[in-house]
């Protein structure tokens, strides 16, 4: 099979939560990432004037999703669920693109995930089309990308 050299759209892609579970479909999905912290070290004894760089911790970094407001309580129980119980709500979220036959390309692994910020919709009586939208922005432990 050839090599893919066109790039794959941002706007075919599925999350789901705990391997199958859905909140509803998100419009917009920003901050997938990770970061490692790197410690500068030099050796007394070195011959150079320079430092040496050290790989230290690392971090995932918040992730946001948005969507239009269904008639889906689900998002809220969690929110519900992580304010009691803490820990033992963590999610394993998957967020995965797809291609133009809605095949998997690549899925971004989120582990250990608790939902740390809920912004409701902005609501205005001005009329027009706008969609009702609320973002919920998650914190997560770990983080992997599969193929």
């Amino acid at each position: 099979m050839a090599e893919r050299i066109t790039p794959y759209g941002a706007f075919n892609f599925i999350v789901n939560f705990d391997g199958g579970e859905e909140f509803g479909g998100f419009s917009d999905v920003s901050g997938i990432g990770t970061e490692v912290t790197v410690a500068e070290y030099r050796a007394g004894n070195d011959k150079e004037n320079h430092v040496r760089k050290v790989a230290g911790i690392h971090k995932v970094s918040d992730v946001t999703c948005k969507r239009g407001i269904v008639n889906f309580d689900s998002l809220w129980a969690w929110i519900e669920q992580t304010r009691s119980d803490g820990p033992a709500a963590q999610k394993t979220i998957a967020i995965t693109l797809m291609d133009e036959a809605r095949n998997p390309v690549r899925t971004w692994l989120l582990r250990g995930c608790i939902p740390m910020k809920y912004t409701g919709p902005t609501l205005a009586g001005k009329g027009g089309g706008d969609v009702a939208m609320e973002e919920i922005v998650l914190s997560a432990e770990g983080f992997e990308i599969q193929a």
